[in-house]
């Protein structure tokens, strides 16, 4: 029988997520008027409500505005001794999903119960799987597994951006291989306004890791106003006897005088005030000087992720305004400088508000978070902290399947009862299983003439040293990139897929496309296909090595030196002349889909060429048109496809507007660390370019040494790439001749500084001969149908008329 997987096709939900990269962090309206609204709570798999801690959870099987796919089944526990909630559970052996109604944007927070009883067909504990919402995953390869002396269930709690317009939200369930997943209950509810921390301007969602209750006992969701579980301090203290108890038992004051610095004052939707009528301060009875003291607490987190952590205070231990200052660290690094009782704050004492900062864990897997007294600004050896919180921010992408609504499969039923029900689920199976074999011969068709290129896998293992972690130079969605030799002495690059569900997934057809498309195109800005391996479950790409990595490698991030604002044009110069080549060239035209600085490879030459081809598109360009699903990274998106769905190769040369933008700025295309306004680089640009800001942007390593004219060349071609309107952007010719004129202008101005004297400027003495300005390249020669050799020639042609400079 076929594997039901593979008659489906991949879903990612579109617009309605996308463009929360705006909303997500501004709803922000009176947090005192909160009510719980817009909720789901859900006893899964039973027809029963169950009330916990105040909430009513209400059976799945009990007609609701929620409904569930149908390929699941129900489980019910023995002589358990745990809430009914957790007695019973949806039992899912293929990818299946709750749908809530949703009529309101907004940040909503998500519960998952899991609770792994054991039954008479079925050992919950021993289900993997992934849950995730239409777009990231949520939980990756998740196993339920409790303390055998432990009676409680497992709580997973998220804050999703959820946007009105689609008019639903779905959570999937996806078992891995031959496992099962499942879930005992569901919490779905719009959170309080002003909730999602102010630096988190993404549509990522966020997972809560911790939450403690500093100095104090652990707190039930029945003393917290949204149902939250906080846990005591004490066993992430790195030393114990460094921190003492602090309890109050007066009223707290919550009314602000004036907005502090990036202190924000809290609600009794933020934390309970329990949390803040506790406290952890320095603990002076040590042996140890008390300034020269510090309280650490230590978590453990996912290796390389990126975390928001929300620490809580309210002075409740000074007995005057400003008489405690102390700082705040993470991992080491100051953050920022507490002020016990801040009168500009606060209008009485003992005024609770918190304090949100994004932190990159390391490899360690450690966060410590420590407070110390500021000896600089205050006579009192002291420091406190009242709560901690810590989300993780998730960023791994979802695969989701086609899944037909219940809805459709009623309507199916109905007409097939008419029809006749045998004949109708014959003709209907024979048509689903001929549709598949297609798909299938089609896909394997795709790539059955490059058989030339295919590698055993025992060449590739031994290439890589069977894969060796010290080989390896990367890792992305498709999986982890191993630096290797073939026993021919060619240097490789080798791709191998990730081997969770990627071959019923989305990692299947990326793969085969990557083949199509580098298997039809040879071009010295384009990355290189060595081979592809396809045996078995292992699917393998084999490139050309790149000595000097990726584009973003050079930029930032990294401890190589800076490259010069010659070598940056030089590169743009190529991946644009790689791009052209792509939309004019190249089979009828292709489309990239994914340009960014980490898709753009640099030989050890620093030649530029594009790479990753696995959500390109092919076919004619000369359609104003091409019906797709969004795909793509967030940051460079096309704003007219995210909002159309409709794809052209002005979507690409949006794209590369943005990595013109963070070559000049030497920065990411989204951080979410940086203040608001600038979290999306583009944006920002804009901003400052209206304000008369640009040489704020500029990345520092290249402050003094970009000639004016060139310089203002550049960002008048970046700027058209990001235009709104596609018909208002330039093709990718036309930015190419655009990004050679640019460095033609710098050039001159080198040359010009060579022979000025000490008192004129290289902008005053350069003056460019009267010449056309060439509106579009492409107009005149098509880059596409010339050889390497031709464009050189070609170029030095154009370019005679300036008599500037060397030719490239």
């Amino acid at each position: 029988m076929e594997n039901p997987h593979n008659c489906r096709t991949l879903h990612i939900l579109l617009f309605s997520q996308l463009v929360l990269l705006l909303q997500f962090s501004s709803l922000h309206f009176l947090s005192l008027a909160y009510e719980v609204q817009e909720k789901y709570f859900v006893n899964c798999g039973s027809d029963a409500t169950v009330d916990l801690n105040g909430r009513n959870f209400t059976g799945d099987l009990k007609p609701d505005s929620f409904s569930f796919s149908k390929e699941s089944e129900t489980i019910k526990g023995t002589n358990l001794t745990i809430s009914s909630l957790y007695q019973t559970a949806r039992v899912f052996s293929q990818q299946s999903y709750y749908n809530f109604e949703i009529t309101e944007t907004g940040t909503y927070l998500v519960r998952l119960h899991f609770f792994p009883f054991s039954s008479a067909s079925s050992n919950l504990s021993t289900g993997i799987f992934n849950v995730s919402d239409s777009k990231f995953t949520l939980l990756n390869n998740f196993t339920a597994k409790i303390n055998s002396t432990s009676n409680s269930a497992i709580i997973k709690e998220f804050f999703l951006g959820i946007n009105s317009t689609s008019n639903s939200f779905k959570l999937y369930f996806t078992p891995q291989a031959s496992s099962f997943a499942f879930v005992n209950a569901i919490e779905v509810f719009l959170a309080p306004s002003n909730f999602t921390p102010e630096n988190h301007n993404s549509n990522l969602p966020l997972h809560t890791t911790y939450r403690v209750n500093v100095g104090g006992t652990e707190l039930s969701p029945d003393n917290d106003t949204i149902w939250r579980n906080w846990e005591t301090d004490d066993i992430y203290l790195s030393d114990p006897n460094s921190a003492k108890d602090v309890p109050y038992k007066q009223v707290l004051n919550h009314e602000i005088k004036d907005q502090a610095d990036d202190f924000v004052a809290s609600t009794n939707f933020i934390a309970p005030d329990l949390v803040y009528q506790t406290a952890k301060e320095m603990n002076s009875t040590t042996s140890r000087p008390a300034n020269s003291s510090n309280i650490t607490w230590s978590f453990s987190v996912s290796r390389n992720a990126r975390h928001i952590v929300r620490v809580h205070f309210c002075d409740i231990v000074s007995e005057s305004f400003y008489t405690i200052v102390f700082d705040l660290y993470s991992n080491g690094n100051f953050r920022k400088q507490i002020v016990g009782r801040e009168s500009r704050f606060a209008l009485v004492l003992a005024t609770p508000f918190y304090y949100d900062f994004v932190v990159n864990a390391s490899e360690s897997k450690l966060i410590n978070i420590s407070i110390a007294p500021n000896m600089k600004n205050t006579t009192i050896p002291n420091a406190f902290l009242n709560g901690l919180e810590i989300l993780e921010i998730l960023e791994g992408t979802a695969l989701i399947y086609n899944l037909e609504e219940s809805k459709k499969v009623n309507v199916a039923l109905v007409v097939g009862s008419v029809l006749g029900g045998g004949l109708f689920l014959f003709i209907i199976g024979f048509m689903l299983c001929l549709r598949h074999r297609k798909a299938k011969k089609r896909n394997r068709g795709g790539i059955s003439h490059n058989l030339g290129l295919k590698i055993s896998f025992a060449q590739i293992r031994s290439a890589t040293k069977n894969f060796d972690p010290k080989m390896q130079i990367g890792v992305g969605g498709f999986g982890h990139v191993y630096k290797g030799t073939l026993s021919n002495g060619t240097k490789v690059a080798v791709k191998r897929c990730k081997q969770e569900g990627q071959r019923s997934g989305q990692g299947l057809p990326e793969f085969e496309t990557e083949i199509i498309v580098l298997s039809k195109i040879r071009h010295r800005h384009l990355v290189s296909l060595i081979g592809y391996c396809d045996e078995g479950s292992e699917m393998i790409l084999v490139y050309e090595f790149m000595e000097k990595g990726t584009l973003r490698d050079h930029l930032y991030e990294s401890d190589v030196p800076r490259l010069s604002w010659k070598q940056r044009l030089e590169i743009c110069i190529g991946s644009a002349t790689g791009l052209d080549y792509l939309h004019k060239g190249a089979e009828g035209g292709i489309i990239h889909r994914d340009v960014k600085s980490t898709n753009i490879l640099l030989d050890e030459n620093l030649v530029a060429k594009v790479a990753d081809f696995g959500l390109s598109r092919s076919g004619p360009l000369d359609e104003t048109h091409v019906s797709t699903v969004v795909k793509g990274t967030i940051g460079y998106l096309d704003p007219e496809y995210m909002m159309s769905q409709q794809l052209t190769e002005k979507s690409d040369v949006y794209s590369f507007g943005v990595v013109l933008l963070e070559v000049l700025c030497g920065r990411p295309a989204i951080d979410i660390t940086l203040p608001r306004e600038k979290v999306n680089l583009a944006e920002w640009v804009v901003l400052c370019k209206k304000q008369g800001l640009l040489e704020e942007v500029i990345d520092v390593s290249l402050k003094g040494h970009i000639d004016p004219s060139s310089l203002r060349h550049f960002i008048e071609t970046a700027e058209k790439c990001l235009q709104h309107d596609s018909s208002d952007r330039p093709t990718m010719a036309e930015v190419l001749w655009d990004m050679d004129y640019t460095l033609k202008l710098h050039q001159t101005a080198r040359l010009g500084e060579a022979h000025e004297d000490s008192t004129t400027t290289a902008s005053s003495a350069f003056l460019l001969p009267n010449i056309r300005h060439f509106a579009s390249l492409g107009s005149t020669v098509n880059r596409a149908d010339m050889r390497d050799d031709e464009m050189e020639s070609t170029e030095s042609e154009i370019f005679s008329q300036l008599r500037i400079g060397e030719a490239r």
